[in-house]
């Protein structure tokens, strides 16, 4: 195929290992966790991670590679691949959607089961203007700075792209470092009922998905101090970026709705 002059702009991918690798690798870690759950030992969790690991690092170099061949990710194909993000981001909405309806029916007494007392009685949130607030100033600001980061791409000044980026990929690890810390200071547990179901899930689901897009940005941090982005293309970082901006669209309902209007109902002893 590569010696073949292309008559089209598309790109028409290789045949690749990866989609079965990586099936055998969800197999196994899927068949692994249930067994661990049922007393059994962790390595074929584990085992199934690793696979997967694997895969995303095999997958994603060819898909660099691509990038940078020059001929493949041609403006029809980066036109396709932001579009495919666009949707991969849409389908990420309807899965926190889901959570928020979870608490909005746990908590809204037309909506469900709620018994017009939010939080229950006996559960202390968190309080607002504390680490909930603090994180949020955190991960405002690292919108702030992949913002300042794609700019500096733009215009070709790769010294500024590489600072904002770094800055962006700490601010996001020290986001995830600070929520740790908040779970641990939090007076509910895991298993103490719909407020902390409701609570763990949604958040902990976004602090997974901070964690994901701060490894994405930092792979553009490695690309990026390579020369890997040009003002013209840069579909890898713009995908990332625009991840970043979800999870922090995510974090602010998140604050107004589980951490500011949440705690509300609750009267202090």
């Amino acid at each position: 195929m590569s010696s073949e002059v292309k008559k089209h702009p598309w790109h028409m991918v290789e045949p690749s290992k990866w989609p079965f690798v990586g099936t055998i690798g969800a197999f196994v870690a899927a068949i692994g966790g249930v067994w661990y759950m049922q007393e059994g030992p962790i390595w074929g969790f584990l085992l199934g991670v690793l696979i997967i690991l694997y895969t995303m690092f095999g997958w994603w170099r060819d898909v660099v590679n691509e990038a940078q061949s020059g001929v493949d990710h041609t403006s029809p194909v980066q036109h396709g691949l932001r579009f495919g993000m666009v949707l991969f981001i849409v389908s990420e909405v309807m899965f926190f959607f889901a959570f928020f309806w979870a608490y909005f029916n746990a908590s809204v007494p037309f909506l469900g089961i709620a018994s017009g007392v939010w939080p229950p009685e006996g559960v202390v949130p968190l309080e607002t203007w504390g680490l909930p607030f603090l994180n949020t100033l955190i991960l405002l600001t690292s919108g702030a700075t992949v913002t300042w980061a794609h700019h500096a791409l733009r215009v070709n000044n790769r010294k500024q792209l590489i600072i904002g980026l770094a800055l962006t990929v700490f601010l996001g690890f020290l986001f995830i470092g600070t929520q740790a810390y908040e779970y641990g200071e939090a007076a509910f547990g895991f298993k103490d009922g719909i407020y902390s179901s409701t609570f763990y899930l949604a958040t902990g689901f976004h602090g997974f998905h901070v964690f994901v897009g701060a490894c994405f940005l930092t792979v553009c941090l490695f690309r990026a101090s390579k020369g890997h982005f040009t003002s013209e293309q840069h579909v890898g970082f713009e995908a990332a970026a625009w991840y970043w901006h979800f999870v922090d669209v995510v974090w602010l309902f998140l604050f107004t709705c589980v951490y500011w209007w949440g705690s509300f109902g609750h009267v202090p002893s």
